[in-house]
């Protein structure tokens, strides 16, 4: 069987079964030794979790850095505890990409919070324990994998929808998967959640991955999150999973280069944009005096 979303969605058992299989005979390794990779990785999700919930160092290029610890220890006036835990999850793990520190890129480092905000976030909101959350994230992975056949998973390739697009495709399907849904579900949930995505662009406020990436991420990680609960109810995405992907990599060879990770467009180019780059790169904001 070809490696698609379609594909996957007319398996029976669990879709990640599959998947594990298959990358076992393609890497020539057992079973157990692709799951003992993926525990190493996902100690490190935890670890990048605690430290970004926990600091609030600026980044490098200082835009953000707080977001994580202060939305994680502000009051909850929604009273939604999963939601507040999912976004907060989310940003912390992009805030400490922006310090430098050690993370999971999932699939890229800008777009590295959607899936353990949403997986990791989920699971500890029901009391999941961590050895439930590794074949979700061999599910995770073979998404990824899937999509990246048809389009690169870059944001100077794509614009945000092959980066946050494809990690809210990758979170969807695996909190599918973690909460008992079929090979179907998790096949529709990706695509619900790359449809919404579609046309994302790529503008980084000086090509720093830090605005609007962290906030980014907490927002795609919730909506992974609804895309999975609708795939659960049995909502199904119309156009079918493989068509949404080839929709995505149309849409971004279409997109301009400005709205390709070079920071020319969007938010990059407004006033404020300008003169945060400017800033911090150490360059006058009003630019060279005549």
């Amino acid at each position: 069987m070809s490696l698609t979303l379609n594909a996957l969605a007319q398996l029976s058992g669990r879709a990640s079964e599959y998947l594990l299989r298959e990358e076992a005979e393609e890497a020539g390794l057992a079973p157990e030794a692709i799951l003992e990779k993926l525990r190493g990785r996902l100690a490190v999700m935890r670890d990048s979790i605690r430290r970004g919930l926990a600091s609030d160092a600026p980044s490098v290029a200082g835009m953000v850095g707080k977001n994580a610890k202060t939305l994680w220890e502000a009051p909850d006036p929604l009273q939604d505890p999963l939601l507040k835990r999912v976004q907060a999850y989310a940003m912390a793990v992009n805030e400490e990409n922006a310090r430098m520190g050690r993370i999971v890129a999932a699939p890229t480092a800008g777009s590295a919070g959607t899936l353990p905000g949403a997986l990791l976030g989920v699971a500890d909101h029901l009391g999941i324990p961590d050895k439930e959350l590794l074949m979700p994230m061999v599910l995770a992975a073979g998404v990824a994998k899937i999509i990246s056949r048809q389009i690169y998973i870059a944001g100077a390739s794509g614009g945000c929808q092959a980066e946050i697009g494809s990690s809210a495709a990758m979170a969807a399907a695996a909190v599918t998967e973690l909460l008992g849904g079929s090979p179907e579900a998790c096949a529709h949930a990706a695509a619900l959640a790359l449809q919404n995505t579609l046309g994302l662009v790529c503008d980084p406020v000086g090509g720093f991955v830090e605005v609007p990436c962290v906030m980014r991420n907490g927002f795609y990680a919730v909506h992974a999150v609804s895309a999975a609960s609708m795939a659960l109810a049995g909502i199904r995405s119309v156009i079918p999973p493989d068509e949404v992907i080839l929709a995505m990599a149309g849409i971004g060879r279409l997109l301009p280069l400005e709205l390709k990770e070079t920071g020319l467009g969007g938010l990059a180019a407004t006033p404020t944009g300008k003169r945060l780059a400017a800033e911090a790169l150490g360059e006058d904001p009003e630019g060279p005096s005549s």
